[in-house]
């Protein structure tokens, strides 16, 4: 008995399309994805209530209210809510969606010194936004 494939060419070009379609909406879904997480975090630092000590700034000259232990940090000069971005990286066989402060006192801000608490932005931020991720990939048809 002997099998002949018919049209294996055609075949091969439209299950080489799929790979391709199915690899631009897993781009797709991890760039809104990586976006949602950034939003949510910028949310945070910008609409954030702080609690925290009262400190005078002379130059220019204002009060900056610090947030307490384990609130999002409060913004004073808003440079570390614009340094956040949020990116795909692609190699041959994989794709990670990234979120990254581009601040260097970010992750001081995140995880704490020995002197200052944490002010976590991110974490919270991935985890309010995990629910809207799943959906993200659902609409797009990568999961069940």
């Amino acid at each position: 008995m002997t099998v002949e494939f018919v049209n294996l060419n055609t075949f091969q070009k439209r299950l080489d399309a799929k790979k391709k379609i199915a690899k631009e909406k897993v781009f797709v879904s991890l760039q809104r994805s990586a976006d949602e997480v950034r939003n949510h975090a910028v949310k945070s630092i910008l609409q954030g209530n702080p609690t925290g000590v009262l400190y005078k700034k002379y130059r220019p000259r204002r009060d900056h209210r610090a947030s307490a232990k384990d609130q999002p940090p409060a913004s004073d000069t808003g440079f570390l809510a614009s340094n956040i971005s949020a990116t795909v990286k692609k190699s041959p066989l994989v794709m990670v969606g990234e979120v990254r402060s581009a601040a260097k006192y970010s992750k001081h801000l995140e995880f704490g010194t020995a002197t200052m608490g944490k002010r976590p932005f991110m974490r919270p931020a991935l985890i309010k936004s995990r629910k809207k991720i799943l959906q993200i990939f659902r609409t797009n048809g990568l999961i069940s």
